[in-house]
């Protein structure tokens, strides 16, 4: 492409074959490299929101989260991909300079969700290509939950939120709830819950701490809290999980 790619005030990790969705109100920009005489190349389809009103695709565009990644996480296209792209793009082309019918909006609106869909498949593939990348991350996250639940402030920080861990990782929610999916085969709340029923598990059998003590330590508001969701993880309660060991 020959140019850099920003997304409010960073750049994009890809610098070529890249496709990336912005929302109205987004800021994003393009940056030609210096040291080349080409200029970048590539397409730019804006939709405006009327152009969806009272469309099934109106309701339908909400379960693409690609809309609202962060900033690190273009999609890298491959050129079989990228010929896919393409194809859709000349056909929106096509039906757009012809002449207008009541066929037409329809017609256009269909290469834009199967646009969308292909998009979905890619960024899937993504996560499966990029694995040395995705297992860094997934170490980092676990270095980064470990520290959280060892933190002797924990009591009164309370459990983190995964918009918390999200930001701490630069990435955004979705995008981490959808990697975390592909590696493990659970969202960042259920991968979450986990780590912190070890660490339950782990004071359950090595201290002599209360249950609503356990429950304070970890960061719970309330000790019942803490309960149902180590019932709902192991199908016994922290007593009878201590018990069990006695």
């Amino acid at each position: 492409m020959n140019a850099k790619v920003n997304y409010g005030q960073q750049a994009y990790d890809f610098d070529e074959g890249i496709l990336f969705f912005i929302s109205p109100n987004q800021v994003f920009s393009i940056e030609p490299v210096p040291e080349t005489k080409e200029k970048p190349s590539g397409y730019m389809l804006l939709i405006h929101p009327d152009f969806l009103w009272n469309s099934p695709l109106a309701h339908l565009i909400k379960k693409y989260d690609f809309f609202d990644y962060s900033v690190h996480e273009a999609l890298f296209v491959s050129k079989k991909e990228e010929a896919i792209v393409h194809g859709i793009i000349a056909n929106i082309q096509q039906e757009y300079h012809a002449n207008i019918d009541k066929f037409s909006q329809n017609i256009i609106l269909s290469h834009i969700e199967t646009l969308l869909n292909y998009s979905e498949r890619f960024y899937d593939r993504q996560f499966i290509t990029r694995k040395i990348t995705n297992h860094n991350l997934l170490t980092r996250l676990e270095e980064l939950l470990n520290e959280y639940f060892n933190t002797p402030d924990l009591m009164s920080a309370g459990l983190p939120s995964v918009q918390l861990i999200a930001d701490k990782l630069h990435l955004s929610p979705n995008y981490l709830s959808r990697l975390l999916k592909s590696l493990t085969g659970q969202s960042t709340q259920q991968y979450m819950h986990e780590k912190l029923i070890e660490k339950a598990k782990e004071k359950l059998s090595t201290t002599d701490l209360s249950i609503s003590e356990i429950a304070y330590a970890l960061g719970f508001e309330h000790p019942q809290s803490f309960t149902k969701l180590f019932k709902s993880k192991t199908n016994m309660s922290p007593l009878k999980f201590r018990q069990s060991f006695n």
